[in-house]
């Protein structure tokens, strides 16, 4: 594992002001992976941008765990039937000339 892509959840939580427990309820519920590298816990870098807006949506509009997982499920949906969309209207456009 290559430790630079891994941001550790001491620094993210630091550089963020937020509260380590945030990181672990999302872990917990199953939001967040968090590896475990020499007995410290780290984040991909890939999951920083979900990450960050999780706390967007946690601190700014006050959303609990359970809306957060049901938001990022309905954002998931959304964007596979964008990109659903998009194939059809690709497909379509071969039969169209």
């Amino acid at each position: 594992m290559d430790p630079k892509e891994y941001i550790s959840v001491t620094e993210f939580c630091e550089y963020n002001h937020i509260q380590y427990s945030f990181i672990n309820s999302l872990s917990e519920y199953g939001l967040l992976s968090v590896t475990i590298i020499e007995e410290n816990e780290y984040i991909d870098h890939e999951q920083v941008r979900e990450l960050e807006k999780m706390m967007r949506l946690h601190y700014d509009l006050e959303i609990n765990l359970q809306g957060i997982d049901a938001i990022n499920h309905l954002l998931n949906r959304v964007s596979e039937m964008q990109n659903e969309i998009r194939l059809l209207r690709n497909r379509l456009k071969r039969f169209e000339e």
